[in-house]
């Protein structure tokens, strides 16, 4: 990932980031440390479509887990028991 001062940025403006971005997504360095991602309208969209096809992906898994009978019900202290993590 392409890297930009805070400090490039507050010199020169959105015109420091215009010359980077092209390159792909944007760190931007607050006391050397990455602080900030700058990304592309297109590049947030992308992102925010694969999210959403994730979520309906997991939800789908979880009606057929249903449907197949692969779900127990109960409660969270069950779970929790299940899982070995009672103390």
């Amino acid at each position: 990932m392409n890297t930009i001062p805070a400090q490039e940025i507050k010199r020169r403006g959105i015109a420091a980031v215009d010359g980077v971005i092209s390159n792909g997504d944007l760190h931007v360095i607050r006391n050397n440390r990455p602080e900030y991602v700058v990304l592309t309208e297109a590049r947030y969209q992308e992102l925010v479509a694969e999210a959403e096809e994730a979520y309906v992906a997991r939800v789908k898994a979880s009606l057929e887990d249903l449907k197949a009978g692969r779900v127990k019900r109960g409660s969270a202290a069950d779970l929790i028991k299940e899982l070995g993590l009672d103390v």
